[in-house]
């Protein structure tokens, strides 16, 4: 079976050739098995959120390979970028950047209609989903009448709704008080088990990296 994520030898640098070049990625490389709940772990700086940006085709490398489901994506025109990304791979960040004018139940049906899924579908998975964290019964709940874990829950289920093999998360539980977060940690990683995709997730919390399948540390633009 082909590992969900590959990346291979990832350089990645900004304003090359001038006096504020800064090279951020220097060989990076790591791969993530379907199933598999990794934690990345590095100092604020260090190129976290590069490497998932790269890794969710919100970025491109100066050179290194991006593989995704024993696919490589070098080459692929924007268009079939977005193809991949939208159904591939679901991203979950600090801040959990929901509509606010839409409900709980709406903001998790809108990926599912951008990707063609019918609208009776899309509901029935979007309630399922928000009733397997714990916040069924907010589902008509616009977010700013929602608490911050229920609001970064509700994100969590929006990354989940198309079925990605993928789930690239970015401090997902930072934003959060340590109980909260425990809480919503243990929601995501059991979703992430039950359905079996991949999961990398970036975090400064070493007693929730610690929960997770395996720890590999950004350190000098590599992967340790």
């Amino acid at each position: 079976m082909s590992d969900a994520l590959l990346l291979d030898g990832i350089e990645k640098g900004y304003n090359p050739g001038r006096p504020n070049a800064v090279e951020v990625l220097r060989g990076a490389s790591l791969s993530v098995a379907p199933g598999e709940v990794v934690a990345l772990v590095a100092p604020s700086g260090a190129g976290k959120s590069t490497l998932l940006h790269i890794a969710g085709l919100l970025d491109t490398p100066d050179r290194g390979r991006v593989v995704l489901g024993g696919r490589e994506m070098a080459g692929l025109s924007d268009r079939a970028r977005t193809e991949v990304r939208r159904g591939e791979v679901g991203f979950i960040y600090q801040f959990h950047h929901l509509l606010p004018e839409f409900s709980a139940l709406e903001n998790v049906v809108i990926p599912q209609l951008a990707n063609a899924v019918p609208r009776r579908a899309a509901e029935a998975r979007a309630r399922m989903l928000l009733e397997r964290v714990g916040v069924g019964a907010r589902e008509d709940h616009r977010p700013a009448a929602l608490s911050g874990g229920e609001q970064q829950r509700v994100a969590f289920c929006r990354a989940l709704a198309n079925g990605p093999r993928l789930l690239l998360a970015d401090e997902p539980t930072g934003n959060l008080d340590p109980a909260t977060s425990d809480r919503v940690f243990a929601a995501l990683v059991d979703l992430v088990r039950e359905t079996g995709m991949a999961a990398l997730i970036a975090t400064h919390n070493l007693d929730l990296a610690a929960r997770m399948d395996r720890i590999v540390r950004l350190e000098a633009g590599r992967v340790v």
